[in-house]
C-alpha cells in the first residue's frame, strides 16, 4: 500500500473538511490519481501531522477530511545548518534533497568567488530550492520545513552563524574532534564546484569555523555535504541514537 504524504501552507485542524487546490490538488487528482476512499498523510510543517481521507475527487476539485493528529518525533535534536556554495542545476538540488532528507535544519545557498552560476535569477532559484526541500520533507517523513535562504556574500552568511560547532570543509583538513561536550547545534560550510578559495577559508577560520576534512580523495560538492551531515549525525544527532538502539 502506498503511503501519501502532502505538504500544506495552511493552518490544520483535525475533523474539519475542506477542498485541495493548487499543485497539491494536481498532484493527488492528477499526478498520483487517487480516488474517493483512499488515505494520505497531510502536514503543515508546524511539527505534527494528520490522517486523512479523501471525501471526494474529481480532476478540478478534490476534498479531504481530516482525521486524529499525530505528533511522531522525526526531527533531529542536532539543529545543523548547512551553508551551501551555489553550485549549477542539479548538484544544488542533490544537495539540498540529501540534506533535508539527513535532518538538516537551514540551509544557506551562497554565493562563493566559484558559484558559477551565483546570482542567476535568485528570486525564481529560490523558490525552486524551497519546492526541492518540501518534497524532500514529503518524501522522508520530516514534519518541519528546513528554512532556505540566499545569501550573496559568504562574509553576511558568516555573519549569521553562532552555533556551538562551526566547521569549514577543506581538502587535507583535520579529522572530526568528537570530545568534549557535544553540540546542540553545528554550522557546515561546503564550498561550490572548484571549492573555496583561501580568503574563504581564512574568512571563515577568523569567524571560528574549523577546518575539517572528509579523506583523501577529492568530492564533490553535492558528495561533500551529504557525507559530511551524514558523520555529524551519526556521531551527535539522530543517526547516532539509531545506532545506539
Amino acid at each position: 500500500m502506498r503511503q501519501v504524504r502532502v505538504f500544506l501552507d495552511r493552518p490544520l485542524r483535525a475533523g474539519e473538511e475542506f477542498e485541495l487546490n493548487g499543485p497539491a490538488l494536481h498532484h493527488v487528482a492528477t499526478v498520483l490519481r487517487m480516488r474517493a476512499g483512499e488515505q494520505l498523510t497531510i502536514f503543515n510543517g508546524q511539527g505534527g501531522e494528520f490522517y486523512a481521507t479523501l471525501m471526494e475527487v474529481q480532476r478540478r476539485r478534490c476534498i479531504l477530511a481530516l482525521g486524529d493528529y499525530l505528533t511522531p518525533q522525526r526531527e533531529s535534536n542536532l539543529q545543523t545548518t548547512l551553508l551551501q556554495g551555489i553550485a549549477k542545476g542539479e548538484r544544488m538540488d542533490f544537495a539540498l534533497q540529501k540534506a533535508t532528507e539527513l535532518g538538516v535544519s537551514r540551509v544557506i545557498a551562497v554565493a562563493c568567488a566559484r558559484s558559477q552560476a551565483a546570482g542567476e535569477r535568485g528570486e525564481k532559484r529560490l523558490r525552486h530550492w524551497q519546492g526541492v526541500v518540501v518534497s524532500a520533507c514529503e518524501q522522508s517523513g520530516r514534519l518541519r520545513i528546513p528554512q532556505v535562504e540566499i545569501q550573496d556574500s559568504l562574509q553576511s552568511a558568516l555573519a549569521t552563524c553562532d552555533q556551538d560547532r562551526r566547521l569549514v570543509m577543506v581538502p587535507g583538513g583535520e579529522s572530526l574532534a568528537t570530545g568534549g561536550q557535544p553540540p546542540s547545534s553545528l554550522a557546515l560550510l561546503v564550498g561550490p564546484e572548484g571549492g573555496l578559495d583561501d580568503t574563504e577559508i581564512a574568512m571563515a577560520i577568523a569567524e571560528g569555523f574549523q577546518p575539517w576534512g572528509l579523506g583523501p580523495r577529492v568530492l564533490r560538492t553535492e558528495t561533500a555535504a551529504v557525507a559530511a551531515l551524514a558523520l555529524v549525525q551519526s556521531q551527535w544527532g539522530d543517526l547516532a541514537m539509531a545506532n545506539s538502539v
